[in-house]
């Protein structure tokens, strides 16, 4: 073989590698690293998607009550076991009819597309306030949730969506949950 046809192939070779890398950062850039879920970036494109293509899509907030005081008292490695298991849960409760995001912090969201989960939003919150064992101890969790329904909106906009889940939540929030800021 021509030494010339390889050096003429290389240049080719070599950013075909550095495109690979590219969209390999791309990729892990949009994933928050402790819970493996989308982050907020990564989300947005698929939530706005999700929601113009389903009109009973279904828009959830959550926070987590007092998670800064489980850093705290416990330590960061409890509040990682705290926010990977919260992840977990949220992951579950979607299923294959959404999608969840770590938006930062203890912030997560989600998007349904299955309207029979609106039902299961007490299901979600008794699910998410159950404690999660750390090192052998179960450390008390509660979170508040905020939902809006696109259907329920003057424009069907994810941030309209979210600002009105966002109400909704602090609403929660300001009836004495369990946990309260």
């Amino acid at each position: 073989m021509d030494t010339h046809v390889i050096a003429a192939g290389l240049p080719s070779l070599g950013w075909a590698l550095h495109g690979g890398l590219l969209l390999r950062r791309l990729a892990t850039a949009r994933r928050d690293p402790l819970t493996g879920l989308h982050t907020r970036s990564g989300w947005t494109a698929r939530a706005e998607h999700l929601m113009a293509k389903h009109p009973s899509a279904l828009v959830i907030l959550v926070d987590l009550d007092d998670f800064k005081a489980i850093n705290d008292t416990h330590g960061h490695a409890a509040g990682d076991t705290v926010l990977t298991t919260t992840a977990r849960r949220l992951t579950t409760w979607c299923g294959r009819h959404g999608i969840a995001a770590r938006l930062g912090g203890d912030e997560f969201a989600a998007i349904v597309t299955d309207p029979g989960l609106t039902q299961g939003l007490h299901a979600l919150r008794t699910t998410l306030d159950q404690p999660v064992t750390h090192d052998g101890c179960a450390l008390p969790v509660s979170a508040s949730v905020g939902h809006c329904h696109r259907e329920h909106l003057p424009v069907p906009a994810l941030t309209d969506a979210l600002s009105a889940a966002d109400s909704s939540m602090y609403t929660v929030k300001g009836h004495g949950r369990r946990n309260t800021r």
